[in-house]
């Protein structure tokens, strides 16, 4: 695994490991024999960032989140957070998925409150509305909480999504490309958002996408994985763009065109050239 580092040494922070994926494997039988999705993976996260995952179809990403967020376990190796395996879905890790995941029939407090009331069972009912109403206030939905799903447009659903996600206050927030079902105008307004957010909680992100633009705004290292099967992390990039993130700023920093440039060949260049060899 490679590193490309366009940062200057004294931004760099050093801490202690928080998320660490310990040479995870991850293998399904199938009637034709033992498929290998991931090979060896190892990466260490540390506390209070924002990782990007990025990759083609089919390279693994949606599993590896998967297992980080307990729904599914390596075959191999392990992952641990702040030390513990991570051996089941818990409210420590919350997840984000593209296709908002709410029930229908309930507003956006009421898909907010049934996740604050399965995990806070310790506090009363008016301290469990109370957290209910600061998160949808948190992605600004206050106006809207008592509307239902099919009332809200796709931007309000993901929001509500996010607040579901937050008010849990977990350690680690997972995204699996949320914004992915978005228009071009919504999705950067949505980002935003979630970085104001993020900024305030301060809570680890690892985050799928497959947009080469959003991972340079968003994160503060981009995971890129190579084709599978047996899929492995190729490189690692940390994104130099100082925080608070501007946009504009962003656009007009020539470091942006060299990583994105790099990320562009390594996904259409390189990876065309492994699958020819195959």
């Amino acid at each position: 695994m490679q590193t490309l580092d366009l940062t200057d040494n004294n931004q760099q922070i050093h801490q202690d490991p928080f998320l660490v994926i310990d040479g995870v494997s991850k293998v399904y039988p199938t009637p034709k024999g033992f498929y290998t999705v991931l090979q060896d993976v190892n990466l260490t996260i540390y506390e209070g960032e924002f990782i990007c995952v990025i990759g083609h179809s089919g390279c693994g990403k949606s599993t590896l989140l998967n297992m980080v967020a307990g729904f599914n376990r390596p075959t191999s190796g392990e992952i641990c957070l702040r030390s513990r395996p991570i051996l089941r879905p818990g409210p420590d890790r919350m997840v984000v998925f593209q296709n908002y995941s709410l029930l229908p029939w309930m507003t956006a407090f009421e898909n907010v409150y049934l996740a604050v009331k399965q995990v806070y069972k310790d506090k009363s009912k008016e301290e469990k509305i109370k957290i209910a109403h600061e998160a949808l206030e948190l992605v600004g939905l206050t106006e809207a909480m008592h509307k239902k799903p099919k009332e809200l447009s796709g931007g309000m659903r993901q929001r509500v999504s996010i607040a579901r996600a937050l008010s849990i206050r977990p350690e680690v927030l997972i995204l699996d490309e949320p914004f992915g079902a978005l228009d071009v105008m919504t999705r950067e307004e949505l980002q935003e958002e979630l970085l104001a957010i993020w900024r305030k909680n301060r809570v680890t992100a690892l985050m799928i996408t497959h947009e080469i633009d959003e991972a340079l705004f968003l994160a503060d290292r981009i995971v890129m994985m190579s084709n599978g099967p047996a899929a492995n992390i190729a490189e690692v990039i940390d994104v130099p763009f100082a925080r608070p993130r501007d946009r504009k700023a962003i656009a007009d920093d020539p470091r942006y065109y060299t990583l994105r440039n790099y990320i562009l060949e390594f996904l259409y260049n390189r990876f065309a050239l492994a699958d020819e060899a195959e």
